[in-house]
C-alpha cells in the first residue's frame, strides 16, 4: 500500500496538497456558509412560530372544542398550519446543514435569533404586547442561555454506529431516558390537567423533555446517514430504525404540546422560555451521552449564575393584564 503511494506520489500529474494561504478562502467560505444558513434557520423559526399562532387563532373562532387547548386537533386541517409546520422544517434543515459548515459555537447561540423574530413580529402581526419586566427577561433569557452554550464543552466526536451503541449502554445514560420519560407522564397525567391552563411552563417543559431525546435521535440518524453515505452500510441496522422511529415520536409530541402553548400563551412569551429549557435540557443530555461533565471545569459557575439571573428576572415577569383579548392573551403565570 505504502509502494503505491510512493509510486502515485512521484505522478507528475497529481494535485499536490493545498498551502495553509490557499485553504484560507475555502476555511472562511465555509464560516460564512454556515453563518448564513445559521441566521437563515432563526428566521424561519421564528416565523413558523407566528404562522402557527394565526392559524389557531383562526381556528379559535370556530368550534372551540377542536382547539388544541382543549384537545382537539382541528389545526390538522388548517392549511396555515402546515405552512408554518413547513417552515419550520426548512428551519431545521438549514440549522442542520450549518453545523457542516461551520463551527457549533457559533451556530447554536445564533438560535437565539429566532426569539427576537419573533417576538418582533408577535408584536406587529399578532399585537401581543409584553410588559417592561416581560422584555427584560426575555433579553436576560437569551444572554444566559447563549453564556451557557458558548461555555459547555465540545462533545466527543462519535465515529461510528457501533461507538454511539456502546455509549447508549451507559447507566447513568439509562437512567436520564427512563426519568425523562416518566417525568414526561406525569406532566402529562397530573399536571397539566390541573396547572396546564395558567402555567406557561407545564406545556414547554413536556416540549423541551422530549426535545433532548428528539436532538439525540437525530444526531444518531444523521450518523447512520453519514455512515451509509460513506459505503459503511446501515440501513440493515436496526439501531437505524430505532433513531427513525424516535424522531418520529418525539417530534409528534413536542409538536401536540407547543400547540397547546401557543394556543393558551402569547408567543412572546413561549418562545424565549421554550429557547431556555429546551437548550438547557439538551446541553444535559448530551453532557451525560457524551460524558462532558468531567471537563466542565471553570465554566461551571459562570453557568450556575446565569441561570441564577435569568430565574430572578422570569420570577417577576407575571403578566397579569386588567383587559386581555380571549383568541390573543391570556394570564401568563411563569411560576
Amino acid at each position: 500500500m505504502f509502494d503505491d503511494f510512493s509510486m502515485g506520489s512521484n505522478d507528475s500529474s497529481m494535485v499536490s496538497p493545498m498551502t495553509p494561504m490557499e485553504s484560507v478562502p475555502s476555511k472562511m467560505s465555509d464560516f460564512y456558509i454556515g453563518l448564513a444558513l445559521a441566521v437563515s434557520s432563526s428566521l424561519f423559526i421564528g416565523s413558523s412560530f407566528i404562522i402557527k399562532k394565526k392559524a389557531l387563532i383562526k381556528l379559535a373562532n370556530g368550534d372551540v372544542s377542536q382547539r388544541a387547548s382543549e384537545g382537539g386537533y382541528g389545526y390538522l386541517r388548517e392549511w396555515m398550519w402546515w405552512m408554518g409546520v413547513i417552515t419550520m422544517g426548512l428551519g431545521e434543515a438549514c440549522n442542520f446543514a450549518a453545523y457542516a459548515f461551520a463551527p457549533a459555537s457559533l451556530v447554536t447561540p445564533l438560535g437565539a435569533l429566532s426569539v427576537l423574530v419573533t417576538a418582533v413580529l408577535s408584536s406587529r402581526l399578532l399585537k401581543e404586547r409584553l410588559n417592561l419586566l416581560g422584555k427584560i427577561g426575555c433579553a436576560v433569557c437569551l444572554l444566559g442561555s447563549t453564556v451557557i452554550v458558548i461555555h459547555s464543552p465540545k462533545e466527543e466526536e462519535v465515529a461510528s454506529m457501533a461507538d454511539l451503541a456502546l455509549k447508549m449502554k451507559d447507566a447513568v445514560f439509562i437512567l436520564y431516558v427512563v426519568s425523562v420519560i416518566l417525568v414526561t407522564l406525569f406532566i402529562v397525567i397530573y399536571v397539566a390537567p390541573r396547572y396546564g391552563r395558567s402555567n406557561i411552563i407545564v406545556y414547554i417543559s413536556v416540549c423541551s423533555l422530549i426535545g433532548s431525546l428528539s436532538v439525540l435521535s437525530v444526531k444518531g440518524l444523521g450518523l447512520a446517514i453519514k455512515e451509509t453515505l460513506s459505503g459503511n452500510q446501515q440501513l440493515t441496522n436496526l439501531l437505524t430504525y430505532f433513531w427513525l422511529g424516535s424522531v418520529a415520536a418525539c417530534v409528534s409530541v413536542q409538536l401536540v404540546y407547543l400547540n397547546k402553548a401557543l394556543d393558551m400563551f402569547n408567543t412572546s412569551m413561549v418562545t424565549p422560555i421554550y429557547y431556555v429549557f429546551f437548550t438547557t435540557f439538551v446541553i444535559l443530555a448530551s453532557s451525560i451521552l457524551y460524558k462532558r461533565f468531567s471537563s466542565l471545569g471553570r465554566a461551571a459557575p459562570q453557568e450556575v449564575r446565569c441561570w441564577a439571573v435569568i430565574v430572578r428576572c422570569m420570577c417577576p415577569s407575571r403578566l397579569q393584564p386588567s383587559t386581555v383579548r380571549a383568541a390573543l392573551e391570556r394570564n401568563t403565570q411563569i411560576f
